[in-house]
């Protein structure tokens, strides 16, 4: 045979357009998740700001927060499905539009009202936009080696998305105005939004299965009501009847929902997405973790601006060597340690550095200074806390392409989830400590320190629990899905 005669060889993966694109596809996504993310808690700081420029009340103002996580929460499992119907680069498109113009709307809102509103709105685009990026993300990233570096990358952002919110949230406020809090969500979505449209391929997307109407409204009902709750239970007590009321009717309607999706002809959320130890075990996982790491966040927040006298900018930096610890426990449990061990080694000791750290920061007194006291708790936090979120965000690897959408909106979920049920809850115990140390006779700024140590104490021991659980559900060895050796074993 001459040279004349011989086939073209087929085109190598660095041949292909898509491949060549695929880290650009990842970074418009984790722009697009890290949007979604800090929003949580870029307005944190800025409420202050803004409650005296709009003249609200201490009441009111808990639904600025309140109102996101509802929208968002009870509305990720339809919007995840609705990705998987209507196609992932379009649920994608949308959300960031619509996310943008929610946000404009707050940043120009004249009134309580029109703000929280425009809250309401972020979470609804919100639970568009999320699981579509996920879902993109497992889509685009099939090779199991490059798909762990992408879901490392990915899931240091999403973990450190809260804490990069009250360093943005500072700046923007103590150098400009609160309401560039929520225009600058304009920035991010306008580069997610021509990013989308550029690099994105068209959904291929043939088949439209019928919508399950009753899981629909079973999950959208349990899970506001459940969210409901528990951000009740914050604002008035646990035994009021607004907080078990909704906690009941959220939980019954949660467990109705599981029941029909057993006997639905198109379910809402298949149950064999959850069946795999593994992926439940990475879901389970995410769930615990998201509990204590928002109230890290929250109550480092108060003890750095109240105790230690952190203004807004000071505050945020305070957090940045989390961040860096968070992002390489993040990439290198996923580039170099997932493929090799499995997701339950790295969870369980990703859990005990997380307790062990907070527990660290349960040691915070009325003298505690930075540097020496509360810096090394949040550097072995940092690291536990990305060692289990990036191996918890793989728990979506291996389910059914059709199923994508749905299962990056369980993740997203137990995300949401996790973080409203550790707030409340820890808020809870810090308010008890607080009240506690009062009648004992200690200052008003020894009872506070208290309430944190509370908290803290108990997130500690949570996450310490959370190893022991996650340890007996998820499998050992490496899911088949992630094995880049060719020699899976499970036991």
């Amino acid at each position: 045979m001459t040279l004349s005669d011989a086939k073209p060889a087929p085109p190598t993966d660095s041949a292909d357009p898509a491949a060549r694109r695929r880290w650009l596809v990842l970074a418009v996504i984790a722009l697009a998740q890290v949007m979604v993310v800090l929003d949580a808690t870029v307005v944190n700081i800025a409420l202050p700001s803004a409650q005296i420029d709009l003249g609200f009340s201490n009441d009111q103002r808990q639904w600025l927060i309140t109102g996101y996580a509802l929208s968002f929460g009870s509305l990720l499992l339809i919007g995840g499905r609705i990705a998987d119907l209507f196609g992932r680069r379009v649920v994608f498109l949308f959300g960031v539009v619509g996310f943008a113009i929610a946000s404009a709307v707050g940043g120009a809102a004249g009134s309580f009202g029109v703000l929280v509103t425009a809250r309401v709105g972020q979470g609804v685009f919100a639970a568009l936009l999320a699981p579509a990026a996920l879902s993109l993300l497992t889509t685009t990233f099939t090779d199991p080696k490059e798909r762990g570096k992408a879901f490392g990358i990915f899931g240091a952002l999403a973990g450190s998305g809260g804490a990069i919110g009250l360093l943005l949230g500072g700046a923007l406020t103590e150098y400009l105005d609160w309401r560039w809090c929520m225009f600058v969500n304009l920035v991010f979505a306008g580069v997610a939004f021509f990013g989308g449209i550029t690099l994105l391929s068209p959904s291929t997307t043939t088949e439209r299965p019928k919508l399950d109407l009753v899981g629909v409204v079973t999950a959208t009902a349990g899970m506001f009501a459940l969210v409901y709750g528990l951000a009740n239970a914050e604002t008035e007590s646990w035994d009021a009847p607004g907080t078990w009321g909704f906690l009941i009717a959220g939980g019954v309607l949660l467990v109705a929902f599981v029941w029909w999706q057993t006997r639905s002809a198109h379910p809402l959320l298949p149950l064999r997405i959850l069946a795999d130890r593994t992926r439940g075990g990475s879901f389970l996982a995410l769930f615990l973790l998201s509990a204590g790491m928002f109230v890290i966040f929250l109550f480092l927040t108060f003890y750095l601006q109240l105790n230690l006298r952190f203004g807004p900018v000071q505050t945020g930096l305070a957090f940045l060597p989390m961040i860096g610890m968070l992002m390489l426990g993040a990439t290198v449990s996923t580039t170099a340690l997932l493929p090799k061990v499995g997701p339950r080694p790295l969870v369980v000791v990703g859990m005990l550095l997380a307790a062990a750290g907070t527990g660290l920061l349960a040691l915070l007194d009325e003298v505690s200074t930075y540097a020496p006291d509360v810096l090394p708790g949040l550097l072995i936090a940092g690291l536990g806390i990305g060692l289990t979120i990036a191996t918890g965000m793989t728990g979506i690897v291996g389910v059914e392409p059709e199923d994508s959408g749905v299962a990056s909106a369980a993740i997203n979920a137990m995300q949401q989830l996790g973080g409203s049920v550790g707030t409340a809850l820890f808020s809870s115990v810090a308010a008890g400590a607080v009240t506690a140390a009062l009648m004992a006779g200690t200052s008003p700024a020894g009872a506070a320190v208290a309430g944190y140590s509370a908290a803290f104490a108990w997130t500690a021991t949570l996450f310490a629990a959370s190893a022991v659980v996650c340890g007996l559900v998820l499998r050992s060895g490496v899911p088949a899905e992630l094995d880049t050796s060719g020699s899976t074993v499970h036991g």
